[in-house]
């Protein structure tokens, strides 16, 4: 069960265990300040009858902040990153522009990243290969969820080679996006339309699988298949790709409801955060994202340690009873 919390001047997220709360802070100016291990959240004086909120700082997975006006001092920055944490902050428009990560997120982390660059290429192949495979079979359920049927994907996945050579993933896109939206569809990120709520979903999953890739003491810029020189998440783009879908899912929604020029306000930004505490299959057990999104960064860990070659990935949505 998954319970939002809606008080001036911030949302929050809790969903079993407590270390998955969420907090957005978007409507209106506070202080943030950390005492006695606790977040508080100053928002007025008590003689104006605004008394603070304090939240345990071990039950915060992350921090969105996308007020102009919020303040904060030194002392959240740092207590947050050292329990593993994330503070991600927003630009004028509400969207995410940058993200504080743990340094020190795991003991062993020198050893991983070694491990990370000197992974060989055909075995970044064939994780990718796995990664892909994930994220058409995702896309598939979705569009059988939403329309009833598949338009073609799942024949695409056994066409998935090590690597993706030949950019099975792109053409899975091309049907998907257009059964899902419409055939004028397009993803532009610039776009005054339902990409609005994509690209702050995805950025919003981007951070949470960037603390889960340090947390396993994983280096979020060394990807398997992106390489940007000038991306800093190159590894948390790969992870990412087979939950877009959860987000794609909540954004179908929002446009079937309220149409794709809906106002991008506070409640439809606390729908794309929850998503991140919906469920999905991971070896046939239910997990929240966040917590999904650990098990594949643990997996990833193992296969790079020789133990183990299989990614826990999603296999399916769950569906709430």
């Amino acid at each position: 069960m998954v319970s939002v919390r809606h008080g001036w001047p911030f949302v929050t997220f809790e969903g079993p265990p407590m270390r998955n709360r969420i907090l957005e802070i978007s409507e209106s100016p506070c202080r943030l300040r950390v005492e006695h291990q606790q977040l508080v959240v100053d928002r007025g004086t008590e003689e104006d009858g605004l008394f603070p909120t304090k939240i345990p700082l071990e039950d915060i997975a992350a921090v969105v902040v996308a007020h102009p006006q919020v303040s904060y001092t030194q002392s959240v920055l740092s207590e947050l990153s050292e329990r593993g944490a994330a503070f991600v902050t927003c630009n004028r428009n509400r969207m995410p522009v940058g993200i504080l990560l743990p340094l020190n997120a795991n003991s062993v982390q020198t050893e991983r990243f070694r491990r990370q660059l000197e992974l060989k290429l055909p075995q970044k192949k064939r994780l990718w290969q796995q990664i892909v495979k994930s994220k058409i079979d995702m896309q598939a359920q979705l569009l059988q969820e939403v329309h009833g049927e598949t338009f073609g994907l799942p024949p695409l996945i056994p066409l998935v080679r090590s690597g993706d050579t030949t950019n099975v993933e792109a053409r899975a896109a091309r049907r998907y996006w257009t059964a899902l939206f419409g055939k004028d569809f397009r993803r532009d990120i610039d776009a005054e339309n339902q990409n609005r709520f994509l690209n702050y979903g995805y950025a919003i999953l981007r951070a949470a699988t960037a603390r889960a890739i340090c947390a396993a003491g994983l280096h979020p810029s060394l990807g398997l298949h992106h390489h940007n020189k000038y991306n800093a998440w190159c590894l948390a783009d790969d992870v990412m790709e087979p939950f877009r879908p959860v987000v794609d899912k909540v954004v179908v929604h929002m446009v079937n409801e309220d149409g794709a020029d809906a106002e991008f306000n506070q409640q439809r930004r606390a729908i794309l955060i929850r998503c991140l505490l919906s469920r999905v299959f991971v070896h046939d057990q239910q997990r929240t994202v966040l917590d999904a999104l650990s098990l594949v960064a643990a997996s990833l860990v193992d296969a790079l340690s020789g133990s183990e070659a299989t990614l826990s990935l999603p296999q399916e949505f769950a569906h709430a009873a």
